[in-house]
């Protein structure tokens, strides 16, 4: 009822695309558990033997955060607010030229398996557990969330099945973690992020044409005042402006690329120090075409609608369901168009919680494991990190389960993934950058900066329900601000209270360090 009978359900066709994107990533995990040298070691394993190229290296850097989520905010934020939001391309330079030339030689050089090593040598080991354990939160909450959000906006839209999507993403994503270790999160990466491209791709071509050309999809989009000019106010309260979202980006993308462990992984599993760079580097040009994907989507959408959305239509009851309505008006009558963009919406969903599983198995073995257990073979040290990472598999299970119950709450639990990286970047920095610092210091600055981080995000969650203000985040928890590695990670930097909320983090430690 919530289509109205505007268009046809998902053609065959559609399904076998999406059965050969999961059929594909699981061939690709078994290719490397029985290539090369079977996966025998934790630094084969968990590393890949540290030999991996500049080119797979970047693309899977990339993939790591671009989420269905992702996917499906960008476009929601362009149609309604305008293309203000693009300007966050320009954070991109120096939050990941910070990352190449700061936070990869620290980790590169110092031989690391895991980030969190770096805050026992810094500071001590109780820093390191929670680092670790605060990781490990995150991360748990995040890919429950992650896998049951698209697949609960894609089934609302579509009738897709909702825990067979569901079962079989999260079965076979935990199959070839389990099996095929780093090397094959990396290939499947560079797979799925090749059909994320083309999924979005068609959509915007195919849509452009229906349109009458780009031209006219620019015209209607200046038309409707959805084209945004340099917007300098220094308000911080404004949704979106330049200091916002080129200033706040640059934090942003300091958490999610210079100290997460999914992505430091990769820059360990480099074969050198320069190609670890590089692909650091390698990254810029493809986040700016994603940011531009994802933009020229939502003004195709707005070229097609107008100010009519389906959402003001009464078709659709959310945000992200439209962008999903959207696609599959243009590609109706187009059979496997829509099931391409179905692989690529759960392309973004494997190569997340892909990441997540090998990652969350690192930093167990690594931090929890191997520093309190009595020294174990080699073999067994593999076996156990292959069993943690199917755990973790079965965990995201039901992790997804739970958030089936949440109703309103799961957009605080999506949520929760900012508030922990800024917490968490600002403890790195804390080490890099003030030699004076000691663990006391840190850990109380973690405590004290996850507790205003909660206080203002669940704080401003909780005002916007008791105030019966629609949600920032819809329906199906899809957040309306988008981004190109995580809107989850917006929430640092659109919700009004929280705009500037990662750089008080940061200075809120090292005040309390000098102090």
């Amino acid at each position: 009822d919530i289509l109205k009978n505007v268009f046809v359900a998902l053609f065959t066709v559609d399904y076998v695309i999406f059965v050969v994107l999961l059929v594909a990533s699981a061939g690709i995990g078994l290719y490397y558990a029985f290539s090369g040298g079977r996966q025998r070691t934790t630094q084969e394993f968990l590393l890949a033997d540290r030999s991996m190229r500049c080119l797979p290296v970047s693309l899977s850097l990339l993939a790591t955060f671009q989420s269905a989520v992702a996917i499906l905010g960008a476009p929601s934020e362009i149609y309604t607010h305008g293309t203000q939001y693009w300007f966050l391309g320009c954070s991109y330079f120096l939050g990941l030229l910070i990352p190449a030339h700061i936070f990869i030689p620290v980790f590169y050089r110092l031989r690391l398996s895991s980030a969190y090593q770096y805050l026992e040598l810094r500071f001590s080991k109780s820093v390191r557990i929670c680092g670790t354990m605060t990781f490990i939160f995150q991360m748990v909450i995040y890919m429950g969330v992650v896998l049951y959000a698209p697949a609960l906006a894609l089934n609302a839209v579509t009738g897709f099945d909702l825990w067979g999507a569901v079962l079989a993403i999260g079965l076979v994503c935990t199959l070839y973690t389990a099996l095929g270790g780093l090397k094959a999160v990396i290939w499947t990466d560079v797979f799925q992020t090749i059909v994320m491209f083309a999924g979005q791709l068609a959509v915007i071509i195919v849509g452009t044409h229906q349109a009458g050309g780009i031209a006219e999809v620019w015209r209607k989009a200046q038309n409707g005042s959805r084209i945004s000019g340099l917007d300098l106010n220094p308000d911080p309260l404004e949704r979106h402006t330049f200091w916002t979202l080129g200033v706040g980006g640059i934090f942003l993308m300091l958490a999610l690329y210079g100290v997460n462990q999914a992505q430091v992984q990769r820059y360990l599993c480099s074969r050198t120090e320069k190609e670890a760079i590089m692909s650091c580097y390698a990254v810029f040009p493809c986040q700016q075409i994603v940011l531009t994907l994802g933009c020229l989507m939502g003004l195709v959408m707005y070229a097609r609608y107008g100010e009519e959305s389906p959402l003001d239509q009464g078709y659709v009851k959310s945000n992200d369901q439209m962008v999903l309505y959207f696609v599959m008006d243009v590609l109706r009558d187009l059979p496997g168009l829509p099931g391409l963009f179905v692989a690529c919406l759960f392309s973004g969903a494997l190569s997340t919680i892909s990441s997540a599983f090998n990652s969350l198995a690192t930093v167990t073995m690594e931090d929890l494991i191997k520093p309190h257990v009595r020294p174990m073979t080699e073999a067994r040290a593999t076996l156990l990190s292959k069993m943690l990472a199917l755990a973790y598999g079965l965990v995201c299970l039901a992790m997804a389960y739970i958030a089936s119950l949440m109703g309103s709450v799961l957009q605080a639990a999506l949520s929760i993934f900012g508030m922990v990286g800024g917490p968490l970047l600002g403890l790195f920095c804390l080490g890099m950058f003030f030699p004076w610092a000691n663990s006391t210091g840190a850990l109380v600055g973690l405590a004290s900066g996850l507790v205003m981080a909660f206080w203002i995000g669940i704080g401003s969650f909780v005002s916007r329900m008791s105030a019966s203000v629609p949600p920032v985040i819809n329906a199906t928890v899809i957040p309306d601000v988008g981004n190109m590695t995580t809107a989850v990670m917006t929430t640092l930097i659109t919700s009004k209270p929280r705009s500037i909320l990662l750089i008080v983090m940061v200075l809120k430690k090292f005040l309390f360090l000098n102090a």
